[in-house]
């Protein structure tokens, strides 16, 4: 399977995007300097997702099989209709495909009850909105620590301290989200889905409601999670500047991925 991928070679100091195989790539040296072979963390086999019948129905991915590798920023790109947010919402357990299978790790996603399917989002998963999804009557530190809450796990102080200090929130803690910048707010968001180390980070048009300024400065965050924190980050856009940032880029048209 071919798709378009990311060097990390690019003329404005930015990585750039090269024809190549979507699988089995090499992903950038770690800290350490060595290079590391490429280990799936997310693995779709051919996924088809139908909406609507009869004359109205829409094939919105048809038989996708793409593999996402560890501690890589990969980004799913396509025009509207193309069906990378669908592919994303399947990856993520958040829509069934009519047919297929999901991966994540060892677990197959798309075999999970719907109580089996919430406790692996609450404790595997981390995600970042276009909106952002901060509830507005709790402090930026009370947002962060709410998936915590809600799957009753104890928190790391010393990874929340690290996480508020990498993305300059540390001063912005005890305020409400309106009282915060769209950037700032976006920060409180990728916070709150790091905080509890998962396995997978999905960013759904993360810059999308963001300045330019603002959009560069949240992307090169995800680039340190990944280059720092070795964070899984598969990230949908648009943009083709924010898809500069990624180690990967798959180009999603007609619900496959494009030749």
């Amino acid at each position: 399977m071919w798709g378009s991928v990311v060097t990390p070679a690019g003329a404005a100091g930015r990585p750039k995007v090269i024809a190549g195989p979507v699988l089995g790539r090499r992903r950038r040296p770690g800290a350490s300097g060595e290079a590391v072979g490429m280990a799936a963390a997310i693995t779709a086999t051919d996924l088809v997702k139908v909406y609507g019948r009869g004359v109205a129905q829409v094939r919105a991915l048809d038989g996708v099989s793409v593999a996402f590798g560890r501690a890589r920023l990969t980004a799913i790109v396509g025009p509207s209709g193309s069906g990378k947010s669908t592919l994303m919402q399947c990856l993520a357990g958040l829509d069934t495909p009519t047919s297929g299978r999901v991966l994540l790790g060892d677990v197959d996603v798309t075999a999970l009850s719907d109580r089996r399917l919430t406790r692996l989002r609450l404790d595997r998963v981390g995600f970042v909105f276009q909106s952002f999804n901060l509830l507005p009557q709790l402090t930026a530190r009370e947002n962060i620590l709410l998936p915590a809450a809600l799957a009753g796990r104890s928190v790391d102080k010393g990874r929340f301290r690290d996480l508020v200090d990498m993305l300059g929130i540390g001063d912005r803690l005890r305020h409400l989200p309106s009282e915060l910048s769209g950037g700032q707010q976006q920060r409180v968001a990728i916070a709150r889905a790091m905080l509890g180390r998962p396995e997978v980070i999905f960013a759904d048009e993360p810059t999308g409601n963001l300045d330019s300024a603002s959009s560069d400065q949240v992307l090169e965050l995800l680039r340190t999670a990944v280059r720092d924190l070795g964070q899984t980050t598969v990230m949908v856009t648009h943009d083709q500047t924010a898809a500069s940032f990624a180690d990967q880029v798959i180009t999603m048209a007609d619900g496959r991925v494009a030749a």
